[in-house]
């Protein structure tokens, strides 16, 4: 199995178009060991010719432009995406869609909850029949498996995940299950597994089942601390208010992932306040300490 991250950064990408924190000053000057990233989505393959996209980011074209293996091999139109997969509804995890709309029929796969999301509140699948097909096939949220067509040789459990559902929702005071899902990928043939959950604001009893039980981790690297946007005067709110678990402190990240002695360990969906987007930052090498990966564009990973 081959998983490639075709975008490490969190909505609005490094550095971010109208911010001037302190990274994205430092690495638009060439200040900063550090290298910029797009907003995130990963692709996986076991035949380097299928691939499943999981979440389709505002940065979709320039990813497929910097993957050559996804772009299309013979025939006049043509891609090596079979399906799409959707973590959630966000913004920084659809608006993607509307580039892939020339004409050939999307498969999409997601929660009852993000497709109820997406056309109404933020009715993409609504705009997109008038350019192309899209056949959506509502996936499970109590760890059932299941398998898609054209993706071979693996099986996927998806899980609720606590979680807000986007400010656009009918139901965003509301919760409910499939808001925001985390996804194990296992090839069938090998018995290896993925973790993907880019948005991670609560270590539930099944959540931390998943992360026991895998050959890799990529989960939520959003915030290094839960004060982080406060303290640099960006928003009012803090990391685990949007649903996502920071790194530091009491119950953060570090901490649940040393409980994790097995797994290959990787941080994706960093925002660009966070400092661990600095090679050099004490915080970059408080993970290298606890061997904990930091996720970058063109990333490969092989199980």
């Amino acid at each position: 199995m081959k998983v490639r991250v075709l975008g490490a950064g969190a909505g609005g990408g490094f550095p971010q178009w109208n911010c001037n924190c302190h990274n994205c000053h430092r690495i638009r000057r060439g200040q900063m060991n550090g290298t910029a990233r797009t907003q995130s989505s990963i692709a996986v393959s076991t035949d380097d010719k299928n691939w499943l996209l999981f979440n389709t980011s505002p940065d979709i074209r320039a990813q497929l432009d910097a993957f050559p293996q996804i772009q299309p091999q013979e025939g006049i139109r043509g891609t090596g995406i079979k399906a799409i997969m959707l973590m959630d509804s966000q913004i920084d995890h659809t608006t993607g869609l509307l580039m892939l709309r020339e004409g050939k029929p999307l498969d999409i796969y997601c929660s009852e909850m993000v497709q109820q999301d997406l056309t109404t509140g933020f009715p993409l699948f609504t705009m997109l029949k008038d350019y192309c097909t899209v056949n959506t096939h509502t996936i499970p949220v109590d760890g059932s498996s299941f398998t898609i067509p054209d993706i071979h040789d693996l099986r996927f459990y998806t899980q609720a995940l606590k979680s807000k559902a986007p400010p656009y929702s009918p139901h965003r005071y509301d919760p409910h299950d499939g808001d925001n899902v985390g996804v194990i990928i296992e090839q069938i043939s090998t018995g290896k597994k993925v973790f993907y959950s880019p948005g991670l604001g609560e270590i539930e009893p099944h959540v931390m089942d998943a992360l026991q039980s895998v050959d890799c981790l990529l989960v939520d690297g959003t915030f290094w601390t839960d004060d982080e946007m406060v303290t640099q005067g960006i928003s009012h709110k803090r990391a685990r208010e949007i649903g996502h678990l920071p790194q530091s402190g009491e119950g953060g990240m570090i901490e649940v992932l040393n409980g994790v002695s097995h797994a290959r360990k990787i941080l994706i969906h960093i925002n660009n306040t966070n400092p661990i987007l600095d090679n050099d930052s004490p915080e970059r090498k408080t993970l290298d300490a606890a061997g904990i990966e930091v996720a970058f564009d063109g990333m490969e990973i092989v199980l």
